[in-house]
């Protein structure tokens, strides 16, 4: 398994993501193709980056989404917004590799933490993070709308 960052866009790229992404929604709703804009804006930017984890024969197994996020109190530190692996490799170490890729992309951009959210009903995910030693903030988390 081969842990890289997202450097070009491809529709075979944009089909694979939007496959792990319908395994990571609670529902499995399929939000719809992903547009070649964010891929691009994503690829562009120094503050955002897409991990992929991928096998020997090409596929893309897992991803991750990284940002930086900075304010006054928190200074700098990376959030994690998604990150799934393949259900047919789920306990085979492509996770481990891939959180193990994150802390190092965090590190090299002077992030502090990584922050992430996990809801209810993903206690699967939320043991894995437990063991490798993340720790369970209180909080709410809202959202709002506003297109």
């Amino acid at each position: 398994m081969k842990i890289t960052t997202l450097t070009e866009y491809t529709p075979e790229i944009a089909a694979r993501v939007r496959e792990l992404l319908i395994q990571l929604s609670r529902s499995g709703k399929d939000r719809g193709e992903i547009p070649q804009e964010w891929f691009d804006e994503l690829i562009a930017s120094d503050a955002h980056d897409m991990l992929l984890a991928i096998d020997d024969s090409g596929k893309i197994q897992g991803i991750a989404t990284l940002s930086i996020i900075m304010g006054p109190i928190v200074r700098r530190v990376a959030y994690l917004e998604d990150f799934v692996t393949d259900a047919e490799v789920r306990g085979q170490g492509v996770g481990h590799q891939l959180w193990e890729a994150m802390l190092q992309w965090a590190k090299a951009k002077n992030c502090t933490e990584l922050c992430f959210t996990s809801g209810h009903g993903r206690e699967a995910a939320q043991e894995f993070y437990q063991k490798r030693g993340a720790e369970i903030y209180d909080t709410n988390f809202f959202r709002k709308n506003i297109v």
